[in-house]
């Protein structure tokens, strides 16, 4: 993958014999976050998305380990502001 995020990318992947594999993220990952909901729901505005929805989401992400129990409504929001700028270059790009 190359573009603006390929070095930001680089600090969350690692290559283990030959396999790139997420690495841990949690709840304040919030640009990884929003870049992976990006790119699993390109057509999906995160504007229209339900915090119980954008929960089970994040929680379900490749390299997530965050505790389900530790997000809150300011958290939610700061994600789902991530993933709108990343669809917002999406469709402008």
């Amino acid at each position: 993958m190359s573009g603006p995020h390929e070095s930001f990318r680089a600090k969350y992947t690692e290559t283990v014999e030959g396999t790139t594999m997420p690495r841990e993220i949690d709840w304040t990952d919030t640009l990884e976050i929003g870049i992976q909901l990006q790119e699993m729901f390109p057509d999906t505005d995160p504007y229209s998305v339900r915090f119980t929805d954008l929960h089970s989401w994040v929680v379900q992400l490749p390299g997530f380990v965050g505790d389900p129990a530790k997000s809150n409504e300011g958290i939610l929001e700061a994600i789902q502001t991530a993933w709108h700028e990343e669809y917002v270059d999406a469709k402008d790009a």
